[in-house]
C-alpha cells in the first residue's frame, strides 16, 4: 500500500469535506477506548464472566468426593409402652409406664475407594474450566471486534451523511444557477427540471444516510456502552498480523480459541468414559456412628452406642444401564473428536476469508482514492465545459453524482479495509486487549477459580454475594 495512510470513515470525512469548504470536527474519542469500555462494561461479556465462575465450582463439587460426610442426628418425644414379659401360657411381668425418649448422634463416612471416579471427576472437571475460559476468550474476541465494527460503521456512516450533505448544498447551488441561465435564456425548462430531480434524489439519500446513522448510534450505544461523541480516525492493526496468509493459518489452527476449546472437550469426553467405567469397580467405605440415649425403653434408662464399619460393595449387575452409558460415553467422545476436525477447517476456511477481505480491502482503498480524484478532474472540467455550452446541465448532474459515488465509496472502503484488519485477528485467535496493548485492567478468570477450588465450607462468593 504504499505510504497511504489508511484510516476510518473520519479521514475520509476529512478527504471529502475538504472540497466542499466544511470545517472538520474536533476529533476526540478514539477506537481504543471504545475497545476498552465494550471490554470491560459489555453486559453479555460480563454474563459470560459470571457463567465461567459458575462452571469453577465443578471442581470443588468434584473433590467433595474426597471428603468426609458428617451428619448428627437428635430425637425426642413420648413414648407410653404397655407390654407383658413371659413364655406363652406361664407366668408373666407386666410392664407399662410412659418415658420421654430421647437421642442423640453423629455419624461420619469417608468413601476410601470409588473405582478412580472422584479422580476422574475432579479432572473433568478441571478440563471443563478450561473449556469455559476458551469460550470466554471467544466471546471477548467477538465483542472487541463487534466494538471495532461498530466504531467504524459510525465512521463511515457518518461521513456518509455529510458527503450527501455537501451534495444537497452543491445541488441546491446548481439548481439556483440553472435558473437563472434559464431567465436569460441560455437554457430550458428541462434542465431545470433536471436539476430539481436530482435535488430531490440528494435529499432522499441524505435521509436515508441520517436514518442509518440514527440506527448505527444505538447500536453503538449497545455494544460500546456509550454514546458516540466526537470520533478520532481508526488504524489498521496488520502490525499485530502474521506476515503471510500461510502464518496466519498456522497460527490460527494453534490459537484460535475455538479450537483448543474443542480439544479441551475432547479431553473431558475421554474423563467421562473413565467415570462412567468407574461403575463397574467395586466401593470402599468407613462409616463411624456414635450414639448417645435417654430412656429408650421402660428399663433402660441410658445408653450409648459406637460402632465403625468397612464396607465393600461390588457391583455384579445392575440392570444394564452402566454398559449403555459407557456406550454412549464413547459414543460422545468420538464425536468430540470430528467436532474437533470440523472446527479446525472451519478456522482454516476464517483465516483465509478474512484474509483474503483484507488483501482486497487495501486494493479498494487506493482504487477509490484514485476515483475520487478522477471523478473530481472530471466534475470540474464538465463544469467548464458547460459554461461555454459544450456540455449539458444533465452531463454535470451526472458527474456530480459521480463523484458523490466515489466519496462513499472511498469512505465504504476505509471502513471495510480498518474492520478486515481487526477480522484477521479475530481468526488467528489473537483479538485480545494483550495482544491490542489496550489500557485495561486484564480479567483474570483463575483468580476466582483458586479462591473457590479448595474451599471446603460457606455460602457466599467471593466477592461478597
Amino acid at each position: 500500500m504504499g505510504g497511504v495512510r489508511l484510516l476510518s470513515g473520519a479521514a475520509a470525512l476529512v478527504v471529502v469535506t475538504a472540497c466542499s469548504g466544511v470545517t472538520t470536527p474536533v476529533l476526540a474519542d478514539t477506537i481504543e477506548a471504545a475497545l476498552v469500555r465494550a471490554y470491560q462494561t459489555n453486559p453479555q461479556l460480563n454474563a459470560q464472566r459470571a457463567s465461567v465462575r459458575a462452571t469453577d465450582e465443578n471442581v470443588p463439587q468434584a473433590l467433595s468426593g474426597y471428603r468426609p460426610k458428617v451428619a448428627i442426628t437428635a430425637s425426642g418425644g413420648y413414648q407410653y409402652t404397655d407390654a407383658t414379659q413371659g413364655v406363652p401360657g406361664g407366668p408373666g411381668q407386666t410392664l407399662h409406664g410412659a418415658q420421654a425418649p430421647a437421642a442423640v448422634g453423629a455419624t461420619v463416612s469417608q468413601t476410601l475407594f470409588d473405582g478412580f471416579q472422584t479422580s476422574n471427576k475432579t479432572r473433568a472437571a478441571e478440563g471443563q474450566v478450561s473449556a469455559s475460559r476458551e469460550g470466554l476468550r471467544v466471546l471477548e474476541q467477538t465483542v472487541l471486534l463487534a466494538a471495532a465494527t461498530i466504531y467504524m460503521d459510525y465512521l463511515r456512516d457518518s461521513a456518509i451523511v455529510e458527503v450527501q450533505r455537501s451534495n444537497v448544498r452543491v445541488l441546491e447551488e446548481t439548481l439556483k444557477q440553472t435558473r437563472d441561465r434559464f431567465n436569460v435564456g441560455e437554457v430550458t425548462r428541462t434542465d431545470v427540471a433536471q436539476s430539481q430531480a436530482q435535488l430531490a434524489a440528494g435529499r432522499t439519500q441524505l435521509m436515508t444516510a441520517q436514518s442509518t446513522l440514527t440506527t448505527t448510534r444505538s447500536n453503538f450505544r449497545r455494544i460500546v456502552g456509550n454514546e458516540p461523541g466526537q470520533l478520532a480516525p481508526g488504524s489498521p492493526v496488520d502490525r499485530f498480523l502474521p506476515a503471510s496468509l500461510a502464518g496466519a493459518v498456522d497460527l490460527g489452527l494453534t490459537q484460535n480459541p475455538n479450537i483448543t476449546a474443542a480439544m479441551y472437550g475432547i479431553d473431558v469426553s475421554h474423563l467421562q468414559v473413565k467415570v462412567a467405567e468407574g461403575a463397574l469397580f467395586p466401593t470402599v467405605s468407613l462409616q463411624a456412628n456414635v450414639q448417645q440415649g435417654y430412656a429408650q425403653q421402660l428399663t433402660v434408662q441410658k445408653q450409648f452406642f459406637a460402632s465403625a464399619i468397612a464396607q465393600v460393595s461390588v457391583p455384579i449387575y445392575q440392570g444394564g444401564a452402566e454398559y449403555s452409558l459407557i456406550r454412549q460415553s464413547k459414543e460422545t467422545l468420538a464425536q468430540q473428536r470430528l467436532t474437533l476436525e470440523q472446527v479446525r477447517d472451519q478456522t482454516r476456511a476464517s483465516v483465509v476469508q478474512a484474509w483474503g477481505q483484507l488483501e482486497a480491502g487495501k486494493s479498494q482503498v487506493v482504487s477509490a482514492q484514485a476515483q475520487v480524484e478522477a471523478s473530481e478532474v472530471a466534475l470540474n472540467g464538465i463544469r467548464e465545459e458547460a459554461k461555454a455550452g459544450q456540455r449539458t446541465t444533465f452531463d454535470v448532474l451526472n458527474a456530480q453524482q459521480t463523484l458523490v459515488n466515489a466519496r462513499v465509496a472511498l469512505v465504504t472502503a476505509q471502513h471495510d479495509r480498518v474492520v478486515a484488519s481487526y477480522a484477521v485477528l479475530n481468526a488467528v485467535g489473537r483479538l485480545s486487549p494483550q495482544v491490542l496493548k489496550l489500557n485495561t485492567t486484564i480479567y483474570d478468570p483463575s483468580v476466582h477459580y483458586h479462591q473457590v477450588r479448595d474451599s471446603w465450607v460457606g455460602v457466599r462468593t467471593p466477592d461478597g454475594q
